[in-house]
């Protein structure tokens, strides 16, 4: 059992990898659900006309906004005049175009579909092209069903080739309608990458590219990484890495927002992955970034920086001597829950790491706020500190543990043996388990037993004893067998300070072998 939590408490050296992964999936789909406000995986163009939120103008401002039925709309749109085709194609972009309640199944049911995606072909009438194109990108901007009547009446080629169109504002809207696309899950974010759409969207990217432009092009590359089940094949998607390296330097919120949030899905895989990304140089950078005011850039660049150190030892160092741990205290303490947790994650991946690496992290005055996370913060947030704990308790040295105990890590571990989840008392249980083996190994076993009993934390594992969870059970009887039964109380009495508190004897700390326990 010891051995056993010993290798889990490591990264990538042996450890459980279903216990990683599960780990990292759970904390994806927290993430997800947080990102509604942060990076959509859709977006729809409003009525440029009636909202001010468009990043695109209309094609021709000087028509009037155009009130047709929708059964006119269709009857127009099939007309052989080309006068009517863009009259009727521009009411119909327009009512899909609209802020509120946009009558897209509708639409879809009329059959305007093929008929906009015959629209694109129209190399002769630009302006129709681009009509054709908003409303597909509104379409394809809806629930899963919608996106696919566009995918299903073969949109992707034509979108694809207008690509090269002349016009900037058709090459935008096609951009933003192939990003939906590739935004709606898995199979068609494949399906766009298999189309060799990525090397054209990076070539888009050049220093005279407009902004509105940019932050299209980026988004849609930043879908094109999306998704984990299955992840994208990273043969098709490492092109952009130089592109996405110089992107983190460019002066703007959204672009820096969607490069990190690329980078992010990019780096939540393999230490090979992890490692191309490194070799791209832009670590430093996205260090840098976590010192951003924009909460927009900074959640996805935390996240990042976050992934990269799941890799190994050497991967991690990379993270760390860029100056990572400079301001972690600062996140831990941060107004957002989710940037707290987020934080506490990655110290957790960190402390899973070596003793040089966790005296770094003590060294960076992190885990005084680490111990306020696991004290005072919301519950997913002391469930990572949690985490980070255990993590340092059992590839820490002996000092490091006295060390840790000195910082009264004992009262907030202890508090959260009353917790609900059972997962989190079972991380917590090994956590006081390592310490109290360390301890006992340098005879200082019963004065941190007495610590704990103190903070209420036998009352805590005597409660365990009828927990419905084996593991549960099963870990604080060891505990309580191995160091808080009669035969281990001994006549020693143990020192304390003015304060009434228990204090070890740090010289048996200091005298005990650098490398740490193997339990």
């Amino acid at each position: 059992m010891a051995d056993e939590n010993r290798i889990r408490s490591f990264k990538n050296k042996g450890k459980d990898t279903e216990e990683m992964r599960r780990r990292r999936i759970a904390q994806t789909v927290e993430l997800r659900k947080a990102r509604k406000d942060d990076q959509l995986l859709k977006r729809r163009n409003v009525d440029a006309s009636e909202e001010a939120t468009s990043p695109l103008q209309e094609s021709n401002n000087s028509l009037s906004p155009v009130t047709m039925r929708t059964e006119e709309i269709l009857h127009g749109m099939m007309s052989n005049d080309e006068t009517v085709q863009l009259k009727a194609t521009e009411a119909c972009r327009k009512i899909l175009s609209r802020e509120r309640n946009p009558p897209i199944d509708h639409m879809i049911r009329l059959g305007v579909v093929p008929r906009c995606v015959d629209f694109l072909t129209r190399n002769n009438n630009p302006s129709l092209q681009f009509e054709a194109c908003w409303a597909l990108t509104n379409i394809a901007s809806g629930t899963s069903e919608q996106t696919q009547a566009v995918v299903a009446e073969g949109a992707l080629p034509k979108l694809q080739a207008l690509l090269l169109s002349k016009r900037m504002d058709i090459v935008e809207q096609a951009v933003w309608a192939i990003g939906n696309i590739a935004g709606d899950g898995a199979e068609t974010r494949d399906m766009v990458l298999h189309s060799r759409v990525m090397p054209m969207l990076l070539a888009l990217i050049t220093p005279e590219t407009t902004l509105s432009l940019l932050r299209n092009t980026v988004w849609a590359l930043s879908n094109l990484c999306r998704n984990k089940n299955p992840p994208p094949d990273f043969e098709l998607v490492k092109g952009a890495l130089p592109v996405l390296a110089q992107l983190l330097h460019y002066n703007d919120k959204d672009v820096l927002a969607d490069t990190c949030w690329a980078l992010s899905y990019l780096t939540d895989g393999s230490n090979e992955k992890i490692q191309a990304i490194i070799d791209t140089g832009l670590v430093p950078r996205l260090v840098q970034l976590l010192h951003s005011q924009e909460i927009t850039v900074l959640t996805p660049a935390l996240r990042s920086v976050g992934n990269i150190v799941t890799g190994n030892d050497n991967q991690t160092d990379i993270i760390i001597n860029a100056g990572a741990l400079a301001c972690m205290s600062r996140l831990l303490s941060h107004n957002r829950f989710n940037i707290v947790k987020e934080a506490a994650w990655m110290i957790s991946n960190i402390t899973a790491g070596n003793s040089e690496q966790i005296q770094k992290v003590i060294d960076a005055g992190i885990m005084k706020p680490l111990l306020s996370v696991l004290q005072t913060a919301d519950f997913k947030s002391q469930k990572e500190a949690a985490w980070a704990l255990t993590n340092y308790t059992s590839g820490g040295t002996t000092q490091q543990l006295g060390k840790l105990v000195e910082m009264g890590a004992l009262k907030p571990m202890c508090n959260l043996l009353n917790s609900k989840d059972w997962k989190t008392v079972s991380v917590i249980l090994d956590g006081l388990n390592n310490i109290l083996s360390a301890a006992s190994k340098l005879g200082e076993g019963e004065k941190v037993a007495i610590m704990i009993e103190e903070c209420g934390g036998l009352d805590s594992l005597e409660a365990l004893q009828s927990h419905e969870n084996e593991k549960v059970y099963e870990k604080s009887l060891v505990l309580i067998e191995n160091y808080f039964s009669d035969g281990m109380q001994g006549e020693e009495v143990p020192h304390t300070n003015q304060d009434g508190q228990i204090v070890l004897n740090p010289q048996a700390f200091q005298n005990a072998p650098s490398g740490g326990f193997n339990f």
